[in-house]
Order: C-alpha cells, then structure tokens, then sequence
C-alpha cells in the first residue's frame, strides 16, 4: 500500500511539472506591451526599447537591439569652405546585448528596458564617400537618420521567440512600435 502511494505521489508530481511546463510555454506580449523604442540626436543615436512580455518560461532571457541608418556630410575643402554633399553614407549597425535573469521574471510576467544601442556617424570621411567635386575635399558635419531597428527575444538565449522590426529609408520617428513575428 505505501509503495501504491509513492508511486501515485510521484505521478501526480511528474504532471504538475509537465502542467507548469506547458503553462510557460507560450510568450506573447502584454496587450499594450508590443516593443516601444526611443531614441534622438543628430551625430550620435542612443535607441533603448520597452516591452512586456507574458507567458514566459522559467529560463533566462536574451534581448539583442541593432540600430542602423544614414548620414549626410557637407563637403569642406581645403579653404575651409563647406557645401552640401550629395551621398547617404551608411551607418552601422550598432547592437546591444541585454541579459535578464529568470529570477527577474514573476510568474511568466517581464516588463524590460533594453541596453542602449548607440550608433554614431563617424565625424569626418572622405570626399568621395560623401558625394564632394574630388578628393580635395572632406566630408564634415554629419547629419544621422535612424532608418532601422531589430529587437530579437531569445529564451532560452538561443532560442528565438520573437523578431520585431521596424524601418524607413527617409528614417523613423522617435518613438516607434515594433512589428513581431
């Protein structure tokens, strides 16, 4: 009789865990919690974005940001003398790794801010880069558009559960919402 116990014990155990297993295997976001990201500046562009997630496992969770876009340049020649450049000279991407810790989520939920991801347009290139007459001149004072965003949740690190995206070639506006998939 005590061995017929231990044995329905240890069943009724192995189905909680299989219940409880199941029950955090189905991460969506919150509603109103879809991935927010916020970012400004003209020569540097920290991007930072917000979530909230449900449904979530018992495991670590991985958030990687890149950011990328354009810069425009003025063409300043030797004479110190500037005029507009012609070229977007492609910038990037920055990235940020964020790690949180499966201590950090409570019973499925996490709302989380990510690590900046900063990219920043380099403050001189070369005139043929920038669209200037010739090589005499350099392009300077660099004006930076943020033109994409990908935010990837991983969990376990490894495992994607989701890809959120945004982008526009003329640049986006802070903030802007993800789409996921």
């Amino acid at each position: 009789m005590r061995r017929m116990m231990m044995i329905g014990a240890v069943a009724l155990g192995l189905m909680f865990v299989t219940a409880q297993a199941s029950l955090a295997s189905s991460p969506h976001f919150k509603k109103g919690g879809e991935p927010v990201c916020t970012f400004s500046g003209t020569t540097s562009i920290p991007v930072t974005c917000t979530a909230t997630l449900s449904g979530l496992g018992g495991e670590n969770l991985e958030v990687d940001l890149s950011a990328s876009g354009s810069a425009v340049y003025q063409c300043q020649n030797g004479g110190g003398n500037t005029a507009p450049g012609q070229n977007r000279v492609l910038i990037g991407p920055a990235t940020s790794s964020t790690v949180i810790p499966s201590s950090a989520i409570k019973n499925g939920n996490l709302s989380f801010t990510t690590n900046p991801a900063t990219l920043t347009a380099p403050t001189t290139v070369s005139g043929a880069t920038a669209g200037c007459p010739n090589n005499n001149w350099t392009g300077v004072n660099p004006t930076l558009t943020l033109t994409s965003i990908t935010l990837v949740i991983e969990q376990p690190p490894g495992t994607t559960i989701f890809t959120c995206t945004a982008s526009d070639p003329n640049g986006l506006t802070s903030p802007v919402t993800l789409t996921c998939s």
